[in-house]
């Protein structure tokens, strides 16, 4: 009889690392007195008084991409200029994950856009989780590197809010559920994650409360009423009610890593307004000088934010390598969750 075939050698055990990380900046901005005028000029009746966004929600600017921009076109500069950081080709990246709150088009997924745009020819696919989406991509991200089936992961988003706060209004009274649209901006935002010997992200925890999904829509334009038109509705206390006992989902995860609050050096959380951010670090313990305020500069720019505040720590020198950092998210939905990564 032949003799038996030996047994396959065990894998080693393989981590996933953020190696990178970029943002595409657009050159336009609006301030709020900027916004702020504009909706008195398109609604002659509303009461918008002066320096209403800076008081409700902490706002001064936001950055706006020129007109004809793509949510892709972001993605793609922030793909870019991650992959230049890093010193790699387009056909260096296994797969693309696109996680943006914004998209191009329904179908295809817009990933394919950005791959395109990029010269990446590897497999492609969206995730897409309201403000939640890039916390999502890494999440897969990290079980696909885990697992052996991809050694390197580009997640890229391209967020185009500002253009929400262009749409018409459908009731003369909703100016309070459209305002929270008015301190939308535009970003685009780039993660390389990595296969490596060393834990880089060490794990996280999400949980949802999908019965809040009412309190901040964006209509799907093909299956609304009037075809072609888009309604955005914000309401602010059923959002913030959606998201009651969510920050347990951080100290879920900090637990199942037996961490605790004060081992974490930096603390990037998704910042759709100064007092909410203020609340949720509040909540969580978090003391002001972890945390990198980015909301007042550039507005609320969804799935973009966590990236925007790795970028800016890193500028102002405040993200060392070694360093523990959280990356909590809160989205409409609801949903919330953390990941913690070892930098």
């Amino acid at each position: 009889m032949p003799a038996a075939s030996p047994p396959p050698a065990p894998r080693r055990e393989c981590y996933s690392t953020v190696s990178q990380v970029a943002v595409h900046v657009p050159p336009g901005h609006q301030t709020g007195r900027d916004i702020e005028e504009l909706l008195r000029a398109r609604d002659p009746h509303a009461r918008v008084l002066p320096g209403l966004l800076r008081q409700m929600y902490g706002f001064e600017q936001r950055r706006v991409a020129a007109q004809g921009t793509w949510p892709s076109d972001l993605a793609a500069a922030a793909g870019r200029r991650v992959l230049e950081q890093a010193g790699l080709l387009a056909d260096a990246v296994d797969l693309l994950i696109f996680a943006s709150a914004s998209e191009d088009v329904e179908e295809p997924a817009t990933a394919h856009i950005v791959a395109d745009k990029i010269g990446v020819t590897a497999s492609a696919f969206d995730v897409k989780n309201a403000c939640n989406g890039l916390l999502n991509a890494m999440e897969i991200a990290d079980a696909l590197i885990r697992t052996h089936q991809y050694r390197r992961v580009l997640i890229c988003t391209g967020e185009r809010g500002s253009l929400l706060s262009r749409r018409p209004r459908h009731r003369a009274n909703d100016l309070a559920e459209f305002l929270p649209a008015c301190t939308l901006g535009d970003l685009g935002a780039a993660l390389l994650m990595e296969a490596g010997e060393r834990p880089g992200v060490l794990g996280g925890h999400f949980r949802s409360n999908s019965a809040g999904w009412r309190a901040a829509t964006v209509s799907n334009p093909y299956f609304t009423p009037a075809f072609g038109t888009m309604t955005v509705r914000f309401d602010s206390a059923a959002l913030a009610g959606s998201f009651d006992g969510m920050e347990t989902a951080a100290f879920d995860a900090l637990r199942a890593l037996d961490r605790t609050i004060d081992d974490i050096d930096l603390f990037c959380v998704h910042q759709p307004s100064v007092g909410f951010t203020h609340a949720i670090c509040e909540a969580l313990g978090i003391p002001k000088h972890k945390v990198v305020p980015t909301f007042p500069q550039y507005g609320n720019v969804a799935t973009a934010s966590l990236p925007l505040q790795l970028v800016e720590a890193t500028r102002q020198a405040r993200l060392r390598p070694g360093d523990l950092v959280a990356l909590f998210g809160l989205a409409s939905g609801a949903a919330a969750g953390m990941v913690l990564v070892e930098w």
